[in-house]
């Protein structure tokens, strides 16, 4: 595969590293709250059928992003890789999009026998200023990018993070999973309640505020991507979304856990309560799902 001649990578063969789906039902969430936002930091058009990033270094050791429309073979060589198979991607010359110098993701690899991975060199014969390489967002600090990556994180491992929460103490009842919301400062600190007027006194506001703006979602849906729902065990389905500030996670036939941009590291549970099951139910009927 080939980088295109706008974008200074000439005929050089691309030695791919990874490769990753953007497609509003599945994108690196770190670039994004929506499918949208996303394609933003890429300067891509949000087309419906989505992309696919492939990810890897010329012949010299530059970092560049080749951008296909073949999402497909994309998707079948992830498979593969996550299978522990190999996979020889090389999408045909004619799905290639652009190639965008840079890596929007952070990568720990690098091909055999090129230089170390750097940013491109200007290309004298281009016409215009080269666009800025891509770089990865900042997650060394919380914000945003690593709210929702903690948020990804708490969805792929979701089984290890509800064994944490113990209903009665968390949200104050036996059998609170049904019977509670709660949302404090420490996750499974004092509990609160409500009955859908007031936020209680042991309910982080924060929390309050995700479900309000979540609820607003139904009566008027929000960007591609910006709630996403995938299998679950028992013909549930876990739901990942986000707005400004906040990520929730939650499985349609459980709890929920809020992440927010104004307490660092904390993953709020709200429980199972009168509310919940609703409002799950209609997101999840919003939501776009992996084809």
């Amino acid at each position: 595969m080939t980088g295109t001649d706008d974008t200074g990578a000439d005929d050089d063969a691309l030695f791919v590293l990874t490769a990753v789906l953007l497609t509003p039902a599945q994108f690196p969430s770190v670039l994004g709250d929506d499918y949208v936002a996303a394609c933003a930091v890429l300067g891509l058009e949000p087309y419906a059928d989505g992309y696919g990033l492939v990810l890897g270094q010329d012949g010299g050791g530059a970092r560049w992003t080749v951008v296909v429309d073949d999402v497909s073979s994309v998707a079948v060589a992830i498979a593969s890789w996550d299978c522990g198979m190999e996979y020889d991607l090389s999408p045909d010359d004619r799905s290639v999009v652009c190639a965008l110098p840079g890596w929007p993701l952070a990568l720990a690899v690098a091909a055999p026998g090129v230089p170390a991975p750097h940013d491109p060199l200007p290309d004298p014969a281009a016409e215009g200023p080269d666009p800025a390489p891509l770089t990865p967002p900042d997650t060394g600090a919380w914000g945003p990018a690593q709210r929702r990556m903690g948020a990804d994180e708490v969805a792929v491992q979701w089984a290890a993070w509800r064994e944490q929460i113990d209903d009665e103490s968390a949200f104050g009842l036996p059998g609170g999973n049904e019977a509670a919301e709660s949302g404090t400062n420490e996750g499974t600190g004092d509990p609160g309640r409500t009955d859908g007027e007031e936020a209680p006194s042991g309910q982080h506001p924060g929390v309050r505020r995700a479900l309000d703006e979540a609820r607003a979602y139904v009566a008027a849906p929000p960007p591609p991507g910006r709630i996403r729902s995938a299998f679950a065990p028992g013909g549930a389905r876990t739901l990942r979304a986000d707005g400004p500030g906040w990520s929730l996670v939650a499985r349609t036939d459980d709890i929920a856990f809020v992440l927010l941009d104004e307490e660092p590291g904390e993953v709020l549970p709200i429980g199972r309560g009168p509310e919940l099951p609703g409002l799950l139910s209609s997101l999840d009927a919003l939501a776009v799902r992996p084809s």
